[in-house]
């Protein structure tokens, strides 16, 4: 009998992120270091969310299994590897994690690096507990239709057919599962007039990035087009976007919702 080497799709996604970062860093040097960080976290996270997908934590045990299992080494990486300011964040953190991580699962507004750590260490958790049906779906076209998170990124895949429009997808900021949703519609609050619908983009730094605007609600998607780039993986490219953040920031919007890396 022949055993199979390919690794598994759940886990295939763990390495291409943590290739496409390296890509990026080297690409962007003003992301190095918050992809460095990026690649640190992920040596943690892709352990966790095979743990998890062996054997998943009850809902009710979620807080406490994240805090004991995760916590700690996503504190540790972050003081090893992350800027000054967030490492000494985490050296404060130690011993509360459980409260922050129950907090965040409950939806609360917190603090930047509060929501960093909760997110770093529960993510990699929720996208293993999906696959079991875990979490709140949603029927609004906005949220998650898997744990009713709202949406991080949109991004636009290829097709085989010449004739047929790539579909537009959302990929959620909490689970990192992604749905459909129509095109030139806006995420937040569903307004499809082409007048406030505006695109930014940097077609020279940036080709197979761009900011999706709403002048209505004054929200804003990093949108990523896989059609200019194959290589690129969604959910890190949205994280060298960074001069189309800060570009569409100084004009008055805001991210649906902040990175992981609390831009937006």
């Amino acid at each position: 009998m022949t055993l199979s080497t390919k690794t598994p799709p759940a886990l295939e996604r763990w390495q291409q992120r943590r290739r496409r970062a390296g890509q990026l860093g080297a690409r962007y040097p003003y992301a190095a270091q918050l992809l460095t960080l990026y690649q640190r976290l992920l040596e943690v996270q892709e352990p966790a969310h095979a743990a998890a997908l062996a054997a998943p934590p009850a809902p009710a045990q979620l807080a406490g299994y994240v805090a004991e299992r995760i916590a700690p080494t996503i504190v540790a990486v972050t003081i090893a590897h992350g800027p000054a300011p967030l490492a000494a964040a985490a050296r404060e953190l130690r011993g509360g994690a459980s409260a922050v991580i129950a907090r965040w699962l409950a939806g609360e507004i917190m603090a930047p690096v509060d929501n960093y750590f909760a997110r770093a260490s529960t993510a990699p958790v929720l996208e293993a507990l999906t696959a079991y049906g875990f979490g709140a779906a949603a029927d609004d076209p906005g949220h998650c239709p898997r744990c009713g998170g709202l949406p991080q990124l949109a991004f636009t895949g290829g097709t085989d057919d010449v004739l047929v429009t790539a579909p537009r997808r959302l990929l959620c900021a909490r689970c990192g599962a992604s749905w459909p949703h129509a095109r030139l519609v806006c995420a937040a609050c569903g307004e499809s007039s082409t007048d406030t619908l505006v695109i930014h983009a940097d077609a020279e730094r940036f080709p197979h990035l761009r900011a999706e605007t709403c002048r209505g609600c004054r929200s804003y998607l990093i949108s990523v087009d896989l059609r200019r780039d194959p290589e690129a993986v969604p959910e890190v490219d949205e994280l060298a976007a960074l001069p189309l953040d800060l570009w569409v920031q100084e004009r008055g919007f805001g991210k649906i919702v902040p990175n992981l890396m609390g831009i937006g």
